[in-house]
This record gives structure tokens, sequence and C-alpha cells, in this order.
């Protein structure tokens, strides 16, 4: 399997002014990568919390001292930490999206390279399958939301298709959505099945709604000039942080546009592609000394 690369990784690091006698929160574990360089700048004082909604995040747990592996969504951020005795932290990176190791694995369906069961579910132990969820929900709400996460504007055309259909494998949804809008010999730049995928996944894990909780509690949890770094892949995602990081009075923000990777980094890895990364500090509140 090839290596899963960290998306951003210096650039991020570089972002959250990493003190190494600081605490830290890596929200998205996935492989490890950016939790790795995290530990790499902590001195022996420093402490990391993951978290991550896989269980099988656990495979890629470091052993080490200072780290902590929290198996849950990162919107519990507030309530883990607190569990964890730690009332304030200097920085939380985020690394939004699917990872590459849960791409690679077909039977988490969140892939239509491989024909696999639908299911999407970044906690696989709970909660409702892509295919439940297309089975319980009408036509009307699978247009609105392959409209609104995909941002597809054949929605309602992919949405009968579906109910048509009633797919339970990545193949089959795949099949469905390409028979209602390929247009015969017309090339497109990407598959037509991505942006339900895209879709589907958002609203199987409610990853918006989860975002906003979760910045919320980071807001709460940073200590005054510590900072919040959010590495977002889809024009949804980074909309949300975007707005908070200019709307909230608590803070102050560090890009003004986002960074994003280099050509060679690009090049290098393919998912880089269309990260973006944005950074934002905590205002010292007025009353500090």
């Amino acid at each position: 399997m090839a290596p899963h690369l960290p998306v951003l990784a210096e650039e991020a690091l570089e972002a959250l002014a990493v003190v190494p006698d600081g605490t830290y929160v890596d929200a998205t574990f996935g492989a490890g990568g950016h939790s790795r360089l995290l530990l790499a700048r902590l001195g022996p004082p420093g402490r990391l919390v993951a978290f991550d909604a896989d269980p099988g995040a656990t495979a890629y747990a470091p052993a080490d001292p200072r780290f902590t592996l929290v198996h849950a969504d990162f919107r519990t951020l507030e309530t883990a930490l607190t569990e964890l005795g730690i009332a304030a932290v200097d920085g939380v990176l985020y690394d939004l999206g699917v990872s590459s190791m849960q791409l690679d694995e077909p039977e988490r369906g969140f892939s239509f390279r491989a024909d696999a069961p639908l299911d999407m579910r970044l906690d696989p132990s709970r909660g409702a399958t892509a295919a439940e969820y297309l089975a319980t929900h009408d036509e009307a709400d699978l247009a609105d939301v392959i409209f609104r996460y995909g941002e597809d504007r054949n929605a309602r055309r992919i949405a009968r298709a579906i109910k048509q259909r009633q797919p339970h494998t990545t193949g089959e949804l795949a099949s469905a959505v390409s028979a209602a809008v390929h247009v015969r010999g017309h090339r497109e730049r990407i598959h037509p099945a991505t942006r339900t995928f895209q879709a589907l996944r958002i609203a199987v894990n409610d990853e918006l709604g989860a975002l906003r909780e979760s910045l919320d509690a980071a807001v709460r949890v940073v200590r005054p000039g510590g900072r919040i770094a959010v590495i977002s892949f889809h024009s949804l995602e980074d909309r949300i942080v975007k707005q908070r990081f200019r709307d909230d009075p608590r803070l102050h923000r560090i890009t003004r546009k986002p960074i994003v990777p280099s050509d060679a980094e690009s090049a290098a890895n393919p998912r880089a592609r269309s990260a973006k990364l944005r950074v934002a500090s905590i205002e010292p509140h007025e009353d500090a000394a």
C-alpha cells in the first residue's frame, strides 16, 4: 500500500506555532501523519490528544507516553478533553474529509473504484449505512442532499434514478448515477457519481454539523494566543471555516487567504490538489493582565 502522506504538513505545523511544552489536539488522526510530526516538535512535557471516529485508527497510534487517541467524533472535543483533565490547549489541527486509508478499503464503501457494500460510515460501529439512508429518505430529500452537499445541478434526476434502483453497493449507486446523467460520446472530467458519493458521505456522517460543533468547542478550549488550523478539501467545508474565522470576534485571522499546496506537493500527492489551509488565533481576553 502506498504511504499515507499528510497534506500541507509543514505549513500546518508552522501555522500552529508549536511550543515544546504545549498541549495540542489533532482532531482528525487518520493514519497519524500530522500527529507524528507534531510529536516530533513537542518536548517531554508536551502532550497531544488525537480524535478519530474510525476504530481502525488505533492501528496507527504511536507508542508515546505524551500521546492519547480518543475513539470519537471530533464534535465531542470539549467533553473528551474535560474527561482527560485538560481544561485548555495551545492549538487544534483539523485535516478534514475521508482519509486515504478509508478510501483504500473497498469494504468501507467510500469509493466506486471497487464494488462493495454501500456503507460510508466514518464509525462503522454506529449509525445508519448509506444504503439504509437511501432507503429511508424520499426522492425530494435525496435531491436536496445531492444539490446542497454535492453541488450537482442534476440532483433531481439523480435522486429519481436512485429511488428507482435502490442500490445496495457502490457499483450499483455509481451505475445509477451514470445512467441518469451520462451523455453518450461526452467524456466527463470527473466520474458522474463523484459529487453524489461526496454528498451522501457528508449526509450519512453529518460532517458539516460536526465541523460547526467542533469549531465551537475549539474556540472555547484553545487558550488566548493559541491557534486553530484547518485543512479542507471542498468548498462546503472551507466556507464554514472561512465564515467562522471571519465573523467570530474571539478569533483573529492569521491567514487572510488560504494557504494552498505547492506545485511539487500537488504532483507528488494528488489528494493535496484541492487542499486549503486556514489559520486563526484566539484573541486575548479583555480583562487579561
